[in-house]
């Protein structure tokens, strides 16, 4: 058993994204479209009256599970680059995930690195934040991440804010990875070392809160081939804590 073997555990919803009386210019749109372009997500675009402007619809049979602001998608992903968060630019209680996106889950997403795409491992790497900030706002739990390679905690300047920051919180945090970093003596992170697959092709963030809190939530992403992915998040709360206890297990 790997980590791969949780990628067959996934169900795919049939999701797609409907954007609701566009008044904002088509760039916008053809962002948006171009993001989920070879992904299971339909983008469509439709008018209604008597409804609101520039809203992005989630709709999973013929209903609408949830809908944002186009606005909403513009400030947190569309015109921004994953540059934003390797340098620490935008700052970890300023990460957010629309609802239109946040329920994009359990879908499965192939995902190409730069620099064949400039934007599909970005929708991953926010939800990664957004993991990581659940996990410092609820001053608690457990955070499990990997890295590929460790060294990518202090080459990162972005990385290395934000796991100083749950360095100073009361989270129990883990990470994984070939070597190239290690915690300071006074550092509560406990920093796990490896070579197999699971180190070295993996991409998860896992939080599990307290006993007795919810906000279970794991982002896991497995290396296909050279810098192409396929991952996804889940907030089931029996999968979150089977893919933890096989990472505190095995790895």
């Amino acid at each position: 058993m790997t980590l791969r073997t949780f990628l067959d555990e996934v169900d795919p919803p049939d999701r797609s994204l409907v954007i609701l009386n566009r008044k904002a210019p088509e760039p916008l749109q053809r962002m948006l479209e171009k993001m989920f372009e070879n992904q299971p997500i339909n983008v469509e675009e439709v008018d209604l009256a008597r409804e609101a402007d520039d809203q992005v619809l989630v709709v999973e049979d013929d209903t609408v599970v949830a809908r944002s602001p186009l606005s909403e998608l513009q400030d947190s992903i569309l015109m921004v680059n994953s540059d934003l968060f390797i340098t620490g630019s935008r700052e970890l209680d300023e990460v957010t995930l629309p609802a239109a996106l946040d329920e994009l889950h359990d879908v499965p997403f192939f995902l190409r690195g730069y620099p064949e795409s400039h934007t599909e491992k970005l929708l991953l790497v926010l939800v990664s934040r957004y993991i990581e900030r659940t996990a410092w706002e609820q001053q608690g739990g457990t955070l499990r991440t990997s890295f590929q390679s460790l060294d990518r905690i202090q080459d990162e300047i972005g990385t290395q804010q934000v796991y100083r920051r749950l360095d100073d919180s009361p989270v129990d945090v883990h990470v994984y990875g070939a070597p190239g970093w290690e915690p300071s003596p006074a550092s509560t992170i406990t920093a796990h070392i490896g070579y197999e697959e699971d180190f070295l092709e993996s991409w998860f963030v896992v939080y599990t809160p307290p006993e007795g809190v919810e906000g279970h939530v794991a982002l896991l992403a497995l290396e296909d081939g050279p810098n192409e992915w396929t991952g996804f998040w889940t907030y089931r709360e029996s999968l979150v804590k089977d893919i933890n206890d096989y990472i505190e297990q095995e790895l």
